[in-house]
């Protein structure tokens, strides 16, 4: 299976994660993609008992399907059963990160009427979904919605033994509490969906399985953030063409009202030819190297060595990139009840979770095209784009208006 990995430098405490190569491809996963209509759960007992394949995971609303271990041959002779629209091989997937400080200064939370920050624990009424290592549930400084915790990666329980997850968590949503940190949504209700294990190593499976949870629960999640990414291009639209399962559950999960904000990634390469950076229904973000907090570019380094107010120099970038959000030096929450510095474009991202899930308290109705459209609007240009390599200035995230 293909590694996935999270969006950023990863954290000092994360360094062995920082930018790691792509994995091989598991020979013996597989996902299995059924046309629609087909009883997922049925076909997928039935073809393990015809191929001796081992059955991983079902999926009955974002995709029709399941994924499993099994052979090449038994691979091959499943693909040619009229139920089945394509086999791919499964795909792992590893973290991609690098704390409220800068980040919230920087996108303008403290100016925001609905994020009202004032150390009053008001908290804003909003559903996301962190689709990650997990959240320490009992967190004190956040707001998790323990009934609606998933674990896709194996072993046992949602909870986050990694801190990744947790991490970006805080920037979304810490509670404004007087207490830790503070998020850019404070108080929003937090799904942990557990994606990665403990070393931030996942699969296409297991994200589609974190997918599949948040589109079954669309009538309550309204933002979802994807701070992870692996190798891959966008081979085309929402249709069934492209033959890629991973595209195909994302799709049908915005298509059920679910804005996903997803971290470009940190290899300095355009982000097309990451995934899932490269899809376009999703809002990919970029990181911003800022150290103080403010425009200006004034500011000497601190955690990491990069040149303020400018695109962290790990950062993808491309066309594909959306919105570009601080990602560098970013304080959070983590495990243990604990707060750790951590950069990248894992840290970027959930910054404009945040940010949707502010314009989702305000607007409710809107759709996640609208979402996407409204953040692009309000992005502030002060920032230094002069080397940036594609050319193209991203907007800042500017929420001070949501």
């Amino acid at each position: 299976m293909r590694r996935m990995f999270p969006a950023s430098l990863m954290a000092v405490a994360l360094t062995a994660l920082t930018m790691p190569a792509v994995l091989a491809d598991d020979p013996d996963g597989y996902i299995v993609v059924l046309k629609k209509g087909a009883d997922a759960v049925s076909i997928a007992q039935e073809h393990s008992g015809k191929h001796s394949t081992k059955l991983l995971h079902t999926y009955n609303h974002a995709l029709h399907g399941y994924a499993a271990s099994m052979t090449a041959a038994a691979a091959r002779q499943i693909s040619d059963d009229p139920r089945v629209m394509f086999v791919q091989t499964d795909q792992r997937v590893r973290l991609e990160a690098q704390v409220v400080s800068t980040g919230i200064a920087r996108v303008g939370t403290p100016a925001s009427p609905t994020a009202d920050l004032d150390s009053v624990d008001e908290r804003v009424d909003v559903d996301v979904a962190v689709v990650d290592t997990g959240i320490q549930a009992d967190h004190p400084d956040l707001n998790v919605h323990a009934p609606g915790a998933k674990n896709c990666a194996g072993g046992v329980g949602a909870a986050d033994g990694n801190g990744h997850g947790t991490h970006v968590a805080g920037t979304i949503g810490a509670l404004d509490n007087r207490q830790g940190v503070v998020g850019v949504a404070p108080g929003v209700r937090l799904w942990s969906v557990r994606v990665l294990d403990d070393s931030g190593n996942g699969s296409f499976s297991s994200i589609i399985c974190g997918v599949d949870h948040v589109t079954a629960n669309a009538d309550e999640i309204e933002v979802a953030n994807l701070s992870l990414g692996a190798t891959g291009t966008d081979d085309g639209d929402c249709g069934n063409t492209n033959r890629d399962a991973l595209h195909q559950a994302v799709c049908a999960s915005v298509a059920a009202g679910v804005t996903y904000a997803v971290a470009a990634g940190n290899s300095s390469v355009d982000s097309a030819k990451r995934v899932p950076a490269a899809y376009d229904e999703v809002i990919t973000v970029s990181a911003l190297a800022d150290f103080d907090g403010e425009p200006g570019g004034k500011a000497a380094s601190t955690c990491v060595a990069d040149d303020d107010d400018t695109l962290a120099n790990f950062s993808n970038h491309g066309r594909d990139v959306d919105l570009i959000a601080p990602g560098l030096c970013i304080r959070s929450t983590w495990i243990k009840g604990g707060y750790q510095v951590s950069s990248g474009t894992s840290m970027a991202a959930p910054h404009v979770a945040g940010a949707a899930a502010l314009y989702k308290a305000a607007h409710p109705s809107a759709t996640p095209s609208a979402v996407r459209n409204a953040l692009i609007t309000a992005g502030g240009t002060d920032w230094n784009a002069g080397d940036d390599p594609d050319g193209v200035k991203e907007p800042l995230l500017n929420v001070r208006g949501f």
